[in-house]
């Protein structure tokens, strides 16, 4: 993976450092408290156009109070900057495919994919086509970043390590950023799937695995190279979830309860912030990510909004193998390497998109040359229709705010006051009106007469007030549409485990909310090994570790408890059995490949059905010895599966361990409703990819919003809420947000004040 490419790079890295006396090697600032960290907020010289007074509670959870509309985005902007600079400045670097500026020579070759991809390509059409309206609200929020970080004093740790300079943000930055977090997950599945085209039998194993509805975000299990690049796509991209939205006639609170929790990159500082504002025209508590002026999950006074990636069908992959030299146009690209020469890349692009074959995670001498035809390089305004949602007033006008929405796909859930709960397909999709495509590349012409006509909102499904009273969503299957909405879904596991929790009362509270988003059932694996236990049986194992390895299995309840020996035992035959299985049945060349897709305990089943009994059994019996040899290295599932609280830096050599906080046992796995994602291994390891934040609304009553990161909202190395939300996170705990301003001014007792004016008055 990049940081252990990075390891190996370590050596130089460090004596450069050392040599040219760069700031690598930096200590840590000490230890800060909320109020010194407020105090550091640049307020003089900010020109506004009226009051502004930032509420802050014990947590940094800020609640903006502007007077005027056009002086809020700015707040939002200072407010951003002040807790996730860093944070801010690295995604940025990212979304421009600037990694090698900060880490070195051996992040080049991801730097020449991002640059393939081109996030902003389309970033300066979308800026000049951008409403009035949208464009003063980017405008006002890059004004708020740039006063910030011209004016502070002292800088994030990151710029020191990373060599960051105080470079000024524009709204191309804020547009470019925004398709980075809108990235097709779809990509991140391409890799594996292309490798498998060489195989006799594809056309069949292509349409299987299109039927089954697979997924593999992020695959863990795919080679150094493309792991690396995948996790890093999917650590910033809205790439999973869990949302549900119960009515009234379901719920113990007498109104509609919405509920979301988000599916990232787990590492600090946490991609997501608390926060709420008030102005003449919005009135919202949610999570915002720093760097985009937009509420992504929240609520206003009349209703309550969330989402999940529907995985939607936003790209091709087309093969232009056949093009004319003379249809694909070239330009040069030059990638700044941080210790090390400058690299000059040519880039290629077709009318379809760039030569995504050209890329060097996906580059085959002897492969198709292939384009990416990507929604995402197309006009949208999706900060506009954010916008718009902020401010919804009911069902219809908030379908009508994603007219303008295109990526990254979204299966948006509401609720209201008046106990409407709804859903709607926020996305561009081309008109595929042949169905699913017959191979993973499609012709020139068939992506034409797709992308000639593209959906919106407006003309894909939409739900509202279902007769069992509740929504789920979590990533799966959409409901059925006259053009394909994606291919590649996530297992059911989620959706039936909250189905289940749903139904088990007639009416469910915000306790109950709660401990559903904690819950560590896996449906999968409990299937399996339901199906695996009368096979295992016939082989009548003898030794004591085997048979206590059966036994754990059989008895076990399938929750991913940390403290279960179940999970354990189970997870360390099915890793030893799914490699040897895979091999039997595809072949060494291809079983990882075929061993991540997500929906493979499913197709495990099955091939166990269809398969003769002396391949089930070749696999079977040395994957209960390896389970059996391993069980004794480990007290129990947490004692393998971790959480580690680390900030990207920890990957670091050398320095990194500073950047490492904490390590504790982890409960849950790739498809529990608490998803902590890891790979198929009998190794301990860590979640890098799984739920990081937490967001439930009671419709009843505009206070009880509740909120939790994984880890804490600033950003700041050692401030008091870089880390305090943890144990919260481990608990079960909430922070309420208030939404009337009387409780809000009460409640939040720290004042960050900008311009002279008094502040806005009303609840």
């Amino acid at each position: 993976m990049f940081e252990s490419r990075l390891s190996k790079f370590a050596g130089m890295t460090v004596l450069t450092s050392l040599l040219s006396a760069c700031s690598v090697l930096s200590p840590l600032p000490a230890e800060t408290t909320s109020d010194e960290r407020l105090n550091a907020i640049p307020v003089a010289g900010l020109t506004l156009e009226g009051a502004v007074t930032i509420h802050w509670d014990d947590h940094q959870v800020p609640f903006i109070e502007a007077e005027r509309d056009a002086d809020l985005p700015v707040a939002m902007g200072l407010v951003h900057a002040h807790l996730r600079l860093g944070q801010m400045e690295l995604l940025r670097r990212i979304s421009q495919g600037r990694i090698a500026e900060m880490g070195g020579p051996l992040a080049a070759d991801i730097d020449e994919g991002l640059r393939i991809l081109n996030f902003g390509a389309a970033a300066d059409k979308i800026e000049a086509a951008l409403p009035p309206e949208s464009r003063a609200w980017i405008e006002g929020y890059v004004r708020g970043v740039n006063h910030y970080q011209q004016n502070v004093k002292r800088l994030p740790q990151e710029y020191r390590v990373l060599g960051l300079e105080r470079e000024p943000w524009t709204v191309r930055d804020v547009l470019t950023f925004g398709r980075l977090s809108g990235t097709d997950v779809n990509w991140l599945v391409y890799g594996g799937l292309l490798k498998l085209r060489d195989r006799k039998d594809w056309p069949e194993l292509w349409a299987r695995l299109v039927k089954e509805g697979t997924s593999s975000v992020p695959s863990f299990d795919a080679d150094a190279g493309q792991s690396a690049f995948n996790a890093l796509l999917a650590g910033v991209s809205k790439s999973g979830s869990n949302s549900l939205a119960v009515a009234p006639s379901r719920t113990s609170t007498g109104a509609a309860i919405m509920a979301n929790d988000p599916h990232l990159g787990i590492t600090v500082p946490n991609i997501w912030l608390i926060m709420g504002v008030h102005s003449p025209s919005y009135h919202v508590v949610g999570l915002s990510v720093p760097g985009l002026p937009i509420f992504a999950i929240g609520r206003n006074p009349r209703i309550a909004w969330g989402g999940t990636n529907m995985r939607a069908a936003s790209s091709d992959l087309v093969d232009i193998s056949a093009l004319p030299a003379g249809d694909i146009q070239t330009r040069q690209e030059k990638i700044k390497v941080r210790w090390w020469f400058d690299r000059d890349v040519s880039v290629r692009e077709t009318r379809w998109g760039p030569v995504l074959s050209d890329a060097p995670l996906l580059k085959r001498e002897d492969g198709p040359q292939f384009a990416l035809r990507w929604a995402g390089h197309q006009v949208s305004d999706e900060v506009g229709a954010m916008m718009n949602v902020s401010r919804a007033t009911n069902f219809q006008e908030f379908r009508q705010a994603f007219k303008t929405f295109a990526v990254s796909g979204q299966n948006m859930l509401y609720a209201d006051v008046d106990g409407n709960i709804g859903q709607v397909a926020a996305a561009k999709l081309p008109s595929r009106k042949n169905g699913m495509p017959a191979d993973v590349l499609v012709t020139p012409a068939q992506s034409d007469a797709a992308w000639s006509n593209m959906r919106d909102v407006s003309s894909l499904p939409v739900t509202i007030n279902p007769a069992d009273g509740f929504l789920l969503s979590a990533n799966n299957r959409p409901a059925p549409a006259d053009v394909p909405l994606g291919y590649f879904f996530s297992p059911d596991d989620r959706m039936i485990r909250m189905r289940e929790i749903l139904t088990e009362k007639d009416r469910v509270g915000i306790a109950d909310i709660k401990a559903l988003q904690r819950d560590v059932y896996m449906t999968s694996s409990v299937k399996l090994r339901d199906a695996l236990l009368p096979v295992l049986g016939k082989l009548s194992p003898t030794e004591p570790a085997e048979q206590e390895v059966v036994t754990l299995m059989t008895g076990w309840d399938g929750h991913y408890r940390p403290e279960s020996r179940g999970a354990l035992a189970f997870e360390l035959f099915y890793a030893a059995f799914k490699k040897r299985f895979a091999v039997s049945l595809m072949g060494e060349r291809d079983a990882d490949t075929y061993a991540g897709v997500g929906r493979i305990k499913t197709l495990l089943i099955a091939d166990l059905e269809r398969v003769d009994g002396e391949t089930v059994a070749a696999a079977l019996r040395p994957a209960l010895a390896s389970a059996a040899a391993r069980l004794g290295s480990f007290y129990n599932w947490g004692d393998m599966h971790r959480l580690a609280i680390s900030h990207p830096m920890g990957f670091l050599p050398v320095i990194g361990g500073r950047y490492r906080f904490a390590d504790y046992p982890a409960g849950g796995s790739s498809h529990s409703i608490m998803k902590t994602a890891h790979a198929t291994t009998d190794e301990q390891h860590n979640t890098r990819f799984g739920s990081n934040a937490r967001h439930i609304s009671d419709m009843s009553d505009m206070d009880r919003n509740y909120f939790v990161l994984l880890g804490g909202q600033d950003g700041w190395f050692k401030s008091a809420n870089f880390l305090d939300q943890v144990p919260y996170w481990q608990s079960g705990n909430y922070i309420q947000v208030p939404m009337r301003l009387d409780v809000v001014r009460k409640s939040f007792a720290r004042k960050t004040v900008l311009g002279g004016a008094k502040p806005a008055s009303g609840n």
